[in-house]
Parts: structure tokens; sequence; C-alpha cells
């Protein structure tokens, strides 16, 4: 007997090939279509759609195109690593044409005049760019470029920019200011919430051809939405593996149980960007006798003045502009992912992520160095202050058993754990280094607006992380 006979159901529910057949039309991803649709009647400006990876972007744009009249012709371009001429080939390769052969200034004319051509039939012409946070700096210009193709009435080329997170950074580069102008609309898929996770699960199970709604038990969303965050296709591959277990132990539906072993089977954790690894921590570190819930406190202080407060068990902390980090400082000094705390059960060390505009203890910048109670570490114009709850600790409780800190102990729960250890801690030594000139204080350096580009301008990391300019790093 099969999977799908024996929950009898017509096609896998869970499969994470995108089809518009199993959208769940949840309030975001509906009104992102309408963003979306809203290209067919009113051609100026862009729209933009960005969401995490797994959250629906794709299928969604085949929801969208499946829906298109024949007054509509589009194409897809979802090769994104292209010099603006192969992006221009590309283009015209989906709205029919051969044009590999042509230079740029040929498949301009091409486009232009089949543009013109599809208005004179009363078509509508949109292009569609898939993973659009690829675009170097230049395609997104010659696409700006594109869009001023139009008649004596209204201009001729619909766009649509899809793409994760880091597109919407790119934008606001100061060298895409003519680009963001034009952008008309834009909506950022998140996760789904815990109501919308079962909703998601029910609606899959349906379309599928599930005779209940009872092939994943009601008691087994708390687990599904706190490993996977609500993001579908997480919720889709816990959910497949949960049947899977399900079925090799000839279930007729998949328990709480199921989705734990499915978990162990994937080797997931708890997602971050829901529960928090933190919160695992700390239930981990409460559990064990004489040893604190939080170690360290955070205090943030713009100008003197004190923004907020954050208090940590032992773990890793990152800090840095994007909101999915731990301590999120909105600021345009600030890279996405500017720096790290590790703390483990006696020390804490503070590491520089590769920032534009670097970790500074007072005058001096610092790449890795042990922070001390009071500590006041320099981020753009931001101040983090570190303040040891264990010091206070220690003042109140003579009394209290510290570990050697020369121990190579320094995990959580034993030998065992697998929670986050100081990487090296004994060669995390207090490193202080000289800036090159006195032009390193905040108000002389001249700190950088950050916008995520190489140093020649150009192109971007293909990892999003933050880079610190060539004539900007350290000599050896």
């Amino acid at each position: 007997m099969s999977y799908l006979e024996h929950f009898k159901l017509k096609e896998q529910p869970f499969r994470l090939t995108p089809d518009p057949a199993f959208v769940y039309w949840s309030k975001q991803h509906s009104r992102a279509k309408a963003y979306m649709e809203s290209t067919i009647w009113l051609a100026d400006g862009f729209v933009i759609i960005t969401g995490e990876i797994g959250s629906g972007k794709t299928t969604l744009l085949q929801s969208f195109l499946e829906e298109l009249d024949d007054s509509v012709v589009y194409a897809v371009v979802s090769q994104t690593q292209l010099t603006a001429t192969e992006f221009l080939q590309a283009t015209l390769t989906e709205f029919g044409f051969k044009p590999f052969d042509k230079h740029k200034v040929e498949l301009l004319d091409m486009l232009n005049m089949f543009l013109i051509e599809q208005y004179a039939n009363d078509k509508k012409v949109v292009l569609i760019v898939d993973e659009a946070q690829n675009l170097s700096l230049k395609v997104l210009e010659e696409i700006r470029m594109l869009s001023n193709i139009e008649t004596h009435k209204e201009k001729v080329l619909r766009i649509i920019l899809a793409g994760q997170p880091e597109l919407r950074e790119k934008l606001d580069s100061p060298k895409l200011k003519q680009l963001a102008q034009r952008v008309r609309l834009r909506f950022h898929l998140g996760a789904l919430d815990k109501h919308d996770t079962r909703a998601y699960i029910n609606h899959r199970l349906k379309v599928a051809g599930a005779a209940s709604d009872n092939l994943i038990a009601a008691d087994a969303l708390d687990a599904i939405y706190r490993y996977t965050g609500g993001v579908p296709r997480l919720v889709n591959t816990l959910c497949d593996t949960a049947l899977l277990c399900a079925f090799a132990d000839s279930k007729p539906a998949a328990t709480v149980d199921d989705i734990m072993a499915a978990v162990t089977e994937l080797d997931w954790d708890e997602h971050e960007s829901n529960t928090g690894v933190y919160e695992q921590l700390q239930q981990i570190a409460s559990r064990r006798p004489g040893t604190e819930s939080h170690v360290m406190q955070i205090e943030v202080r713009t100008n003197g003045e004190t923004d907020s407060l954050h208090t940590f068990p032992p773990g890793r902390i990152i800090v840095g502009r994007s909101p999915d980090n731990e301590i999120y400082v909105k600021s345009k000094f600030v890279s996405r992912h500017h720096l790290q705390l590790v703390c483990d059960s006696q020390r804490c060390v503070i590491e520089d992520l590769n920032s534009t505009n670097g970790v500074f203890l007072g005058e001096r910048q610092v790449k890795k160095y042990r922070l001390h109670d009071g500590d006041v570490i320099s981020v753009g114009v931001h101040e983090l202050v570190y303040h040891d709850l264990r010091a206070a600790e220690d003042i109140i409780d003579d009394q209290a058993e510290l570990k050697d800190p020369d121990s190579e102990e320094h995990d959580l729960e034993g030998p065992d754990s697998a929670e986050p250890e100081l990487d090296d801690p004994d060669s995390a030594e207090e490193e202080l280094e000289d800036s090159d000139s006195e032009d390193s204080r905040i108000e002389e350096r001249g700190e950088h607006e950050f916008d995520d580009e190489q140093s020649d301008g150009d192109e971007f990391e293909e990892s999003g992380e933050d880079q610190i300019p060539i004539d900007e790093q350290e000599t050896a």
C-alpha cells in the first residue's frame, strides 16, 4: 500500500514544488496578489513583492499568471545573475525572440518595437523578475530605463520585481534613488501566524483529497509552529515527513509523536524567528542547579540616553539593523548583522562580523574582545553598555560556584549539549587594535551609510552579508 492509498489522498498534500492549486489565501497573500493585479490597469511604477525563503512568493506569482487573460503578454525572468546585456537577451527570449547574436543597442531596439507593437494591438505587457535580489545595480538601472518606454499616452511595460528581503535593501541604496522613486507599491510576505498555519495545513489536506482535517492531529499544531515559525515551505517539509513517519507505523494520522519524530529525522532546532534560541537556552539553564537564567544585560544608548535594555542567558546574540537580530538597532550606520556577543558560563566575547563601520571600545577599534562589566561599545552613533549580571550575583552570594575560566567545560548542559559555545575561548584575548588615525572617532571618522554594495559599486555579495570595502580593511 502506498502513502497516498494509506491516507486516502488523491495527491501529495505537502510537496515542495510550487502549485497554484494549493495556494492558501491568507490576508497577506491576498493583498500581495491584489498589488500584482494592479499592474494590469495601472502601468506607472514598479510593484515590489518580497518575502523570506519559503514564504510562497513563487507560488503566488504562478497563481497570478494563471489568471491572466489573452489581453496580457508576459515574460518571467528567474535567472538573475546576469549582465545588463544578458538580462535583455533573457527578457526577449521569454517574449519569443532569438536575440543571442545581437548587440545591446539592437536588443533595446527589438524590445522597444515589440512593446509598441503590442500596445497597438491592445495588449498589455508585463515583465516579472523573480529572485530579483540577485540583480546587480547595473541591471536594476537597466530595468528602470526599460520602464521609460512609452507612447504619447502611457508607459507600455509593467514591471513586477519579486525577491528575498535583500531586494528592499538594494532598492534603498543611494545609487538607486531614481528607481526607488518609481516604486508604486511594496509588500513583504511574512510568515503565517499560528491560526493561519492551522488553516494552511487543513487547506492543503483538503485540496489533496483528505476526507477530514484529522490527518494531522490538532494538538500537534503547537509543535509544528514551534519548529517552522509559520514558514510555508518548512510547514510542508515537517508535515510531509510526519505523515511518512505515521505511514511507516501504520497509523491513521500524524500525532505529536510523529511531528517530534520528524523533527529528529530532519535534525531541526526550534525556529528562531518564532520562539528564539535564547528562550530555549533559558529553559535549559533554569533546569540546571546553580545556573542563572540571565547572565548579561545590554543597554542601547543614543546621545547618552537609554533607548532599550536587553537581558540574555548564555548563548549567541546578533546585533544589527536587520529586524531578525536579537538586538535591532535601526540606523543607516549599522550593518545588517554588525556584531555578535558569545557568552558561556564564565565569559562574554564581542566580535565584529565584518561590519562596514566597525566596532569601537572608546577610541580604539576591536575585532574580538572579552567584555568586562561596564564596557561601552560604540556602534555607529549608538553605544552598547555591557552589564555582567553574574558580577552582581557574586556580591549577593559569595558562595556561588563558578567554573574555572580556563576549564574546557563551556557548554550549558554538559559535554553532549548542542548549545552554542564560545568559539575557541582560550584564544579570545583582549584584542584592542589601534585605528589608523584619529579619524576612528564617530565624529571624525566619517560613518558610511550602509547599502550592502561591494567596494566596486556594481555587484553585491551573494551571501547577503555585510562586507568591509577593500580600502577599509585592516592590513596585516
